[in-house]
């Protein structure tokens, strides 16, 4: 008898999976590859965005139908929020990645099957108990409206029709946790232009056919969220998914997946009850004056374009890879890969910030200001907008701090921390909102979100012993160049006559960026010179294919 035969069966595991993504480390460059990834997948998303936006706005300006519309689908997305991407992620992914290393693909397929039918009974009782309470999630939430029976009823009545978005968007978050743990991001990133397609159909065939067009977008909503669910499919099936109906619910990955959720849906929970909390002083219209909860929301979706295109992408692409190098152990890779991912993280959003502060109003103009939309419209959603940008590096930043305490099984710091923001900027919404009306609402989350990121970023590199980077004199050099930047910038918009805004707008960001780029190599600043090298590679590979 051959000796072969009492060798024991070597694993087949990896001839299994295509895992080449867990061969060693995640390297800074597959981390921006997936980033690049992911920003332009969401660029194309956010562009849609803002055609989205910008019909709608025409539509319904700051009156009270945009108000209803806009309360009434930020209701069921508070509650997305919550069992959505961010906690989800947090959450799943690590479990997954932990399964996808160590067990075979029957194994975790089975796992995903139960507990996407766990996933989906707690999202249906939730879209239904949202139906049912709406009323009392209206009175709650913007008070302001009861005043008026004719706005007050129409969000009501909205926010029961969007309410299956719910639904729909926490199915989609759980096959992006799934498609993330395979480093899979195209799909994930771009399913959200779906949605954008659908509102923008909606909006453009309901106009003029519909004596209410709101409700007829409010429609489209729901059909969006079922498209980006189908979007999900094709990838789901290359990656091997198939689902199989599980002869119970008991499995140890559910629980743990539970207790690592539970923690981080009450961290999301405090941060979503900031924002109800200004959707309640903005309905205060006698102090912020009318459509103070649209100029939130369009100062929001402006702020909201350079945080999704770089920002979310890259603390969702660093998630897995901070997951991965906590199982292994290797913490100085971790704290390498966090610092060079703030640098990133600071290095594009604060010469953005300084750019939409400086160019708020003409922004705003240029976008949205035509049909409903007037001059006071501009003018109080400029104002909001300038202040919420004074908060972006921090939001982007606050994302890859929690993502970092989670890879570190810590979910009460970040939960504890927020809390007490949450107090601050409740006090401060009170105090600003007074002298700034609805400029002092944004202000308020801008210095409680700086609040948040600065105790973060202390206990964590206490934590880890430091973390191994000049942080601080990174810093300070990219944030001097992005005040020459905003100088210039200003100076530009001031005395450069140009007769189309939109070439004008354009032209002073570019430049601006030109000579961000430039400062920023001048003074060493370490991200410039990776981009300054990178685009000198591919221009030698192409002219070398060439």
């Amino acid at each position: 008898m051959s000796i072969n035969k009492f060798e024991p069966a070597k694993p087949k595991v990896r001839e299994r999976w295509n895992l080449s993504f867990l061969k060693g480390k995640d390297s800074f460059r597959s981390i921006m590859r997936s980033t690049f990834s992911m920003a332009v997948a969401t660029l194309i998303s956010r562009i849609l965005g803002f055609v989205r936006d910008v019909v709608l706005a025409k539509m319904l300006g700051t009156g009270f139908q945009a108000d209803a519309f806009y309360t009434g689908f930020k209701i069921p997305n508070l509650f997305r929020s919550l069992v959505g991407e961010g906690a989800m992620n947090s959450a799943v992914v690590p479990t997954l990645s932990g399964y996808v290393e160590k067990r075979n693909r029957a194994t975790f397929w089975n796992f995903v099957s139960v507990f996407l039918k766990v996933m989906m009974i707690v999202l249906i009782v939730l879209t239904l108990a949202g139906i049912i309470f709406s009323p009392a999630l209206v009175r709650i939430m913007v008070p302001g409206f009861v005043s008026d029976p004719v706005k007050f009823k129409m969000t009501i009545h909205l926010t029961q029709i969007m309410f299956p978005y719910l639904l729909m968007t926490g199915i989609m978050a759980y096959f992006m946790a799934v498609l993330f743990t395979f480093r899979s991001f195209w799909v994930p990133m771009f399913s959200p232009t779906y949605l954008n397609i659908s509102m923008i159909a909606g909006a453009l065939i309901c106009s003029g056919r519909m004596k209410e067009p709101v409700y007829g977008i409010a429609i489209a909503v729901v059909l969006g969220g079922i498209w980006q669910v189908i979007a999900h499919f094709p990838a789901l099936k290359a990656a091997g998914f198939r689902y199989k109906k599980p002869k119970t619910m008991n499995h140890p990955g559910v629980i743990k997946i539970g207790k690592l959720l539970i923690p981080r849906v009450i961290g999301s929970g405090v941060y979503q009850l900031s924002i109800v909390i200004d959707s309640f002083c903005a309905s205060l219209s006698t102090i912020v004056g009318m459509g103070g909860v649209s100029a939130i929301y369009y100062a929001n979706r402006i702020v909201q374009f350079p945080m999704g295109l770089f920002g979310v992408a890259l603390a969702s692409a660093v998630l897995p890879s901070l997951s991965l190098l906590v199982s292994r152990n290797d913490m100085d890779s971790f704290r390498k890969t966090l610092a060079f991912s703030l640098e990133n993280m600071y290095f594009v959003m604060a010469p953005m910030a300084v750019l939409i502060m400086v160019l708020a109003f003409p922004i705003t103009r240029i976008l949205f200001q035509r049909g409903l939309f007037d001059a006071y419209s501009t003018h109080i959603t400029a104002w909001a907008l300038c202040f919420s940008a004074l908060g972006l590096f921090t939001f982007g930043g606050i994302k890859i701090l929690v993502s970092a305490f989670h890879a570190l099984a810590d979910t009460k710091t970040p939960v504890w921390v927020a809390f007490w923001c949450l107090v601050i900027n409740t006090i401060l919404n009170f105090v600003l909102m007074y002298p700034f009306k609805v400029g002092g609402i944004a202000l308020a989350s801008s210095i409680a979100g700086t609040v948040d990121f600065a105790v973060l970023f202390l206990v964590l590199r206490k934590r880890l012993g430091g973390l191994k980077s000049d942080l601080r004199w990174y810093w300070i050099k990219v944030t001097f160049v992005c005040i020459l930047q905003g100088y210039l910038v200003w100076w530009l918009w001031k005395e450069w006559t140009l007769p189309w805004p939109w070439v004008k707008l354009f032209a002073v960001i570019a430049i601006g960026a030109i000579f961000y780029q430039a400062a920023c190599m001048l003074f060493k600043v370490q991200s410039a010179q990776k981009v300054w090298s990178t685009l000198i590679r591919k221009m030698t590979s192409n002219n070398v294919a060439v």
